[in-house]
């Protein structure tokens, strides 16, 4: 596993992503580019697969309508999904990459997806979030 934490590693540093926390013996990484709408995303390196989560927002109030729009922007979504929580009230972008032939394009399909999501969509959380 280390060797695929630390290529990991490097690909994000190329990046210029900010690697806030790491925990290399459990697999977790914690990363940042604000710029980029990424804020403590916590990358799970499980050979073998790497699992990638953004907190996005809070669900106050179960409203069909939200559910439904979120399913329906999944569609557009290149790389990942959102995802709800075992509570059912945090929405969550997630995505999951095979790890052994992982290389830094693949890795910055999902991070520039999460990216292009957020600008594009961002009122629309906002709304949501405010349910």
């Amino acid at each position: 596993m280390n060797n695929y934490f630390n290529t990991i590693k490097d690909y994000l540093l190329q990046l210029d992503f900010d690697i806030i926390r790491e925990n290399p013996q459990d697999g977790i990484m914690v990363i940042e580019k604000e710029s980029a709408g990424v804020k403590n995303m916590i990358l799970g390196i499980a050979p073998p697969i790497l699992i990638m989560e953004q907190y996005i927002f809070k669900i106050n109030n179960k409203n069909e309508e939200v559910f439904k729009s979120l399913l329906q922007k999944n569609r557009d979504i290149i790389h990942g999904a959102f995802v709800l929580d075992e509570s059912g009230t945090k929405v969550i972008f997630r995505d999951t990459l095979q790890i052994e032939n992982l290389d830094l394009n693949e890795l910055e399909g999902t991070l520039n997806s999460l990216s292009l999501l957020m600008s594009e969509y961002s009122d629309q959380i906002i709304k949501f979030s405010k349910y």
